[in-house]
Formats: structure tokens, C-alpha cells, sequence
């Protein structure tokens, strides 16, 4: 990782993938990710961590399946919000969005249990920023 400060809107602006997160700095253990996201993801489980969400632009909406039911929180830009461990979820965003992303290093985006994966999705665990 750099030792220098990172532009989040030049890392956004260096990458046009969707659903392909960029690896903008480590925090001990932790990747911190900037993706943008248009559309939907795929239903996923994290078995072992959770998954923090910041909307930088635009707005997110994840549907998440508990012990309760099923229900759906939206994320409007400066919103966050953890997904915790164990938890089935699927984000969407129906008119694009700027996410930032916080998870252990290695954590693949499909998580550790997950439904068949489109083709939109990268399944990754974060590409380095270039």
C-alpha cells in the first residue's frame, strides 16, 4: 500500500467495472475498497465477517434475508451500514452507485455461500488500484 494520501474520486474515476472493487488501502488485516455498482448483485453469505457498506454517491439498497424475514434497508449517499456474519443479503442499486467497502483482506465478493453468479459480477477479492 501507498504511503501517500488516496483521492477516492480519482480512484472511482481510474476503473469503469461494475461490481469489480478496487483495493484503495489496508487497515491491519482489512481492505478498504471503493466499487461503483448499477443494477443487482447476487444473493451471498459471509460466514466469518461482516461486510461494512459506505454510499459515497448515489443511493444502495440492501435486501436481507433474517430470522425474521425478509427486508430491504436503503443506504442514501454519506449513509453505512453492516451487513453482519452469517447474514444472506443481495445489494442493489437500481440507478448506480459509489460504494466504499470494509472487510478482511482476501474476502471474496460472493462471499463464502452464494446463488449461481451472473455474468456482470466480478468475483474477486479486490483488484489493486492502478
Amino acid at each position: 500500500m501507498t504511503s501517500e494520501p488516496v483521492s477516492l474520486a480519482h480512484a472511482l474515476a481510474s476503473f469503469d467495472d461494475l461490481w469489480s472493487p478496487r483495493i484503495v488501502t489496508a487497515v491491519n488485516d482489512y481492505d478498504v475498497r471503493v466499487a461503483k455498482v448499477d443494477g443487482e448483485h447476487l444473493w451471498h453469505v459471509h460466514d466469518h465477517t461482516d461486510e461494512f457498506f459506505l454510499v459515497l454517491e448515489g443511493e444502495l439498497r440492501i435486501a436481507l434475508r433474517e430470522a425474521a424475514g425478509e427486508r430491504t434497508v436503503v443506504l442514501p449517499k454519506g449513509s453505512v451500514f453492516t451487513v453482519p456474519r452469517g447474514t444472506e443479503h443481495k445489494p442493489v442499486a437500481p440507478a448506480g452507485a459509489s460504494i466504499l467497502l470494509f472487510e478482511p483482506t482476501g474476502t471474496s465478493t460472493v462471499g463464502d455461500r452464494h446463488d449461481d453468479i451472473p455474468d456482470h459480477v466480478d468475483v474477486t477479492t479486490g483488484h489493486t488500484l492502478s
